[in-house]
């Protein structure tokens, strides 16, 4: 498996693992708890930033050697500006699509994927202290 290819596996199951976790807290606070689903998306998103942010770190971008606290504050611009990406879609998406909150927030969260995955790979995550 050549580096390019092991870092996009890693990035894949760090997003999905991290999906999974922003997919499980939002449906669970709409369920269980009655939150409206965009504001039970603030905390999907949050509760999944550690899980994406660790795994970035440890396994996908881990040969880039980045320092963990540079990478950490890079990472949150990266994951806060596609969150707002997520939040503004998934508004879009859930008062003008006619589709379930579920689908809304599947479409939105597999769209930003590749976002972030250059914004971590070209900025986040790299291990040049001068990039």
């Amino acid at each position: 498996m050549t580096p390019t290819q092991r870092r996009l596996f890693w990035f894949v199951a760090t997003g999905c693992a991290a999906a999974a976790v922003h997919f499980g807290v939002v449906v669970a606070l709409v369920s269980r708890f009655g939150l409206p689903p965009l504001l039970a998306n603030v905390a999907g998103w949050a509760v999944a930033l550690g899980v994406s942010f660790m795994g970035h770190l440890r396994l996908s971008f881990a040969d880039q050697a980045a320092p963990p606290a540079r990478s950490a504050r890079r990472f949150l611009l990266v994951s806060a500006l596609g969150f707002g990406i997520n939040e503004s879609a998934y508004a879009l998406l859930l008062h003008g699509s006619g589709l379930g909150y579920r689908t809304a927030l599947a479409a939105v969260l597999v769209g930003v994927a590749v976002l972030t995955y250059l914004l971590s790979r070209h900025w986040a995550f790299l291990g040049s202290p001068a990039q």
